[in-house]
């Protein structure tokens, strides 16, 4: 066990956490859910830096840390659905839910065969994890229809957009090794 890998399980530890406090009948329970998922989004940062930094990548750390990310975002984004209880923040929510399953399922079955590394993270899916984790925050922190929580909205658009788009390029990159296996 390393600092890379401990800080991916307090990731994971934040998550009931972060439900907890979301319910909290407190004026600031929002904003509270929202610096916990700020410092949840850091440690990502946070532990694949460091990973890299003292080369202390591990197999394990490579499988929790994409789950660690993928619960994260899914619960604060159920929370966001259902306090907005709107179409237009369910649906760019369920687009990332749904492209995280998928794309899940698909580096698994390329791992299968032998080809995990030909569906790498690109630079778009790190500009949409950024923009998911900067729209949360905002959604979390503030209450709907304020002129930031309409801010955080537009962001879900935007990092729901980048979010078909990166998975159009995994899906295109794995197709020929996907249609070798129909």
């Amino acid at each position: 066990m390393n600092i890379p890998n401990l800080l991916t399980l307090a990731r994971i530890a934040f998550i009931p956490l972060l439900v907890i406090v979301f319910y909290l009948p407190f004026s600031w329970s929002m904003l509270l859910a929202a610096l916990l998922f700020a410092l949840a989004a850091i440690t990502d940062w946070l532990d694949g830096y460091l990973a890299r930094r003292w080369d202390q990548s591990t197999p394990f750390g490579a499988f929790l840390d994409p789950v660690a990310d993928k619960l994260m975002v899914a619960v604060a984004l159920a929370l966001l659905i259902e306090l907005y209880e709107a179409v237009w923040l369910t649906l760019p929510a369920l687009v990332i839910i749904g492209r995280e399953i998928v794309i899940s399922a698909l580096r698994e079955w390329m791992a299968e065969m032998g080809k995990r590394s030909s569906i790498a993270v690109s630079w778009i899916g790190k500009i949409k994890t950024t923009l998911q984790m900067v729209s949360i925050f905002l959604l979390l922190g503030f209450p709907p229809n304020t002129p930031i929580a309409n801010l955080g909205v537009v962001t879900l658009f935007v990092a729901a957009v980048l979010t078909l788009w990166s998975m159009l390029q995994y899906l295109r990159t794995a197709w020929p090794h996907l249609s070798r296996s129909m």
